[in-house]
């Protein structure tokens, strides 16, 4: 006999019975947020902004950008939203422009398919593209 469950873990990704990301984005909103706590103490010691950057991108973005590929595509549009106030709330902090996690997503992998060697036709394109 199979339990049936309304969600589970699987490898630190919460999957419900509808297979929504809503669980998964609203626990990454979450703990971003808490880091933005850490984020604003350091503006207030008066960091330089590289610094502030460096942390936003080790940590708070880290967290957003874990397993992204995965679930990013079938997320909704106010699981995504969730996540871009964090963005916003760190630009605020930092007074730096951030990139939102979509073109994030995208650069990042289009820099690595651009890396594959067995593919010079199209990393040639996409490095016209990405740069």
């Amino acid at each position: 006999m199979v339990e049936r469950v309304d969600s589970f873990r699987y490898l630190g990704v919460p999957i419900s019975q509808d297979l929504s990301w809503s669980r998964h984005t609203n626990s990454l909103a979450k703990k971003a947020h808490q880091h933005l706590y850490y984020l604003r103490h350091l503006r207030d010691f008066r960091l330089p902004s590289k610094v502030l950057r460096n942390f936003y991108t080790f940590t708070i973005e880290s967290i957003l950008m874990g397993n992204i590929t995965f679930w990013f595509g079938n997320s909704t549009k106010q699981d995504r939203q969730a996540l871009q106030r964090v963005v916003f709330s760190a630009e605020h902090i930092t007074h730096k422009e951030l990139p939102d996690l979509q073109t994030k997503q995208c650069e990042t992998k289009a820099r690595r398919i651009v890396k594959d060697p067995p593919m010079p036709t199209i990393s040639s394109s996409l490095l016209r593209i990405v740069s």
